[in-house]
């Protein structure tokens, strides 16, 4: 494995040299995974975050898992950041109307507006669309498309009050790769091509704002619950990856990386004053690290979606040569 440079986990910068200090930011989704890692990462930079999802300490997921958006705002705070966990199921657009308000009596304004509400624990594999079960299938579109579009409505009239505001969504799959492959799931497929989609058109009509509007994917994402589904650690996961007496995790997962590139990346990306030039594209992690010049937290730069590329030339290309 090639490392660019030696990395460690993110430290808060001196106050002098925090790109994001005065910004407001509002992470929906920020649980776990993606969304927790970008929440930490907007603070470290200096943006208030305020932090909203469905789980909570006193009414878990029904993911099953025990990370919470109270833990967010707590692993937040502890390491000098200011952030806000407010409850919000964003299937119900009073809820996310509240949030709103309070964002508003409390600062104002909204600078960063953060989608990564997910839904993919609800996918169902190996069955043919009409022989799926509709209510099923549709708690992934619901989770994963509709909340994104509840939370971008309500929040947009304050983003957009002055120009210079950035709306992000979260999704799976590079413009290209999506163009080109089928994902399996008619409602996984339509869930991710939709919220790059919304973003593309988000953009247009955000332009006579001043405001900007992006995709963003991640490659293969180190996150807790696909440690856990692999039965792997972030101390081990390399290792277990290329073990020949394991079954899982796969050794593709060598190109996996950690959710705290994509909040890197996005950091960056929120603190650019020309960002506006990437308006209704959807970029991935690793463009975006290669531009700003970031690794992940073992200093190298996984380039997921060239190494599956590469995969379909060639079955033996080795994920370690695309980090």
């Amino acid at each position: 494995m090639t490392s660019h440079h030696e990395s460690t986990a993110s430290q808060f910068a001196p106050p002098n040299q925090r790109s994001l200090t005065d910004r407001v930011a509002l992470v929906a989704g920020a649980t776990r995974g993606a969304g927790r890692a970008i929440a930490r990462e907007l603070a470290r930079a200096g943006a208030f975050v305020y932090c909203t999802g469905r789980s909570t300490s006193m009414r878990p997921s029904d993911y099953g898992r025990s990370e919470t958006i109270e833990g967010t705002a707590e692993l937040i705070r502890a390491e000098g950041g200011r952030a806000e966990a407010i409850v919000c199921d964003h299937l119900q657009p009073p809820l996310i109307d509240e949030v709103i308000r309070r964002i508003d009596g409390q600062h104002g304004r909204l600078d960063i507006l953060l989608n990564d509400i997910g839904g993919e624990a609800y996918v169902s594999w190996g069955e043919k669309f009409w022989n799926t079960d509709f209510e099923s299938g549709m708690r992934l579109v619901n989770a994963g498309l509709i909340t994104h579009l509840n939370t971008a409505h309500a929040a947009l009239p304050l983003l957009t009050r002055r120009p210079g505001g950035l709306h992000i969504e979260i999704t799976d799959g590079t413009y290209e790769f999506n163009a080109s492959h089928y994902r399996e799931s008619i409602y996984l497929d339509l869930t991710k091509t939709g919220v790059s989609r919304l973003a593309f058109g988000l953009g247009h009509e955000l332009e006579e704002s001043g405001c900007t509007a992006a995709a963003i994917t991640p490659g293969w994402l180190r996150s807790e619950m696909m440690l856990d589904l692999f039965d792997t650690t972030e101390q081990s996961w390399l290792e277990d990856s290329l073990d020949p007496t394991r079954e899982l995790p796969p050794a593709d997962f060598a190109i996996s990386e950690t959710p705290q590139f994509l909040g890197r990346t996005l950091v960056a990306l929120a603190s650019d004053p020309d960002r506006h030039r990437f308006n209704t594209r959807t970029l991935n992690s690793c463009e975006l690290g290669d531009l700003y010049d970031i690794d992940d937290i073992d200093g190298s730069r996984p380039d997921s979606w060239a190494f599956m590329a590469a995969k379909e030339a060639d079955s033996g290309a080795d994920a370690r040569d695309y980090r």
